[in-house]
């Protein structure tokens, strides 16, 4: 899923934020992450109140709502409660380092989608906050493939922020319906485009936290310079949650060579 499309679906997430949680300040949206919606502090008022009048002082301030997450949470953490259980964590007793590691969370991405041979890091790009890591796999030269750029951001605030993945920066493999972002029902149409030879694709769809997947396909031939592609695919998975849709393709050196990912709500 292209990540013009994400920022795309900025406005269209924005409107589905209470299924998020608010952003509490990622340092550029990191994945999942911020506080959520900040509450009354002791000593002020809530968001749209006034305090009461104090002689000889003003009314404190309302504290401002922090700006919603403008991306989909699809690993490692499904929400804000997850990542602040983690930091805790981590701060008592240096738990799960890793998740402050992009490259770690994205080869771990791979690892949860059973593409176990996916193990490489073939390189990196982005910033402190927003990171675009390759990963791949090694090839009998020795050389390193890329099956796939994991785009992940910094989700949450406080001093340990880790790594959230919110899609896939797509190439040869794309994956651009559904939108990313929206809701679907089963069977959801997938599909995208591929430029290739003799490939064969397969699907998966997957709920946070569910280690089987909600659905899945197999297989569908493609091939072909920018050739379109589409399948249904069914699926079982309760309403209102985020489903990560995945697509790949391999057989020719390694079982899963390209893949792209997206995210949607489930209805």
């Amino acid at each position: 899923m292209h990540l013009w499309n994400r920022l795309a679906a900025a406005a269209t997430l924005t409107a589905t934020a209470g299924l998020l949680g608010a952003c509490g300040g990622p340092g550029h949206p990191a994945g999942p992450a911020g506080p959520g919606p900040a509450g009354s502090a002791p000593g002020t008022s809530a968001p749209g109140t006034s305090a009461p009048a104090v002689p000889g002082t003003s009314a404190p301030a309302a504290t401002p709502a922090p700006a919603p997450f403008a991306y989909l949470p699809l690993f490692p953490f499904s929400g804000l409660a997850g990542v602040r259980s983690w930091q805790a964590s981590y701060a008592e007793g240096g738990h799960q380092p890793w998740h402050l590691n992009a490259a770690e969370t994205a080869r771990a991405f791979a690892a949860s989608l059973g593409f176990t041979a996916i193990t490489q890091t073939a390189g990196q790009t982005g910033s402190q906050t927003d990171a675009h890591v390759a990963v791949g796999y090694r090839l009998p030269n020795g050389k390193v493939a890329t099956a796939a750029v994991v785009h992940m951001v910094r989700y949450g605030s406080g001093r340990y922020v880790p790594w959230e993945v919110v899609g896939t920066d797509d190439t040869t493999l794309t994956l651009t319906t559904p939108a990313y972002g929206s809701t679907v029902t089963s069977p959801v149409t997938i599909g995208g485009d591929i430029t290739g030879v003799d490939e064969n694709l397969r699907a998966e769809a997957y709920v946070r936290g569910v280690a089987a997947p909600a659905g899945s396909y197999c297989c569908q031939p493609a091939g072909g310079q920018h050739q379109p592609w589409s399948l249904a695919m069914p699926f079982h998975a309760p309403a209102g949650r985020v489903l990560t849709i995945v697509v790949h393709t391999g057989g020719h050196v390694a079982p899963v060579e390209r893949f792209a990912v997206t995210g949607v709500h489930t209805r």
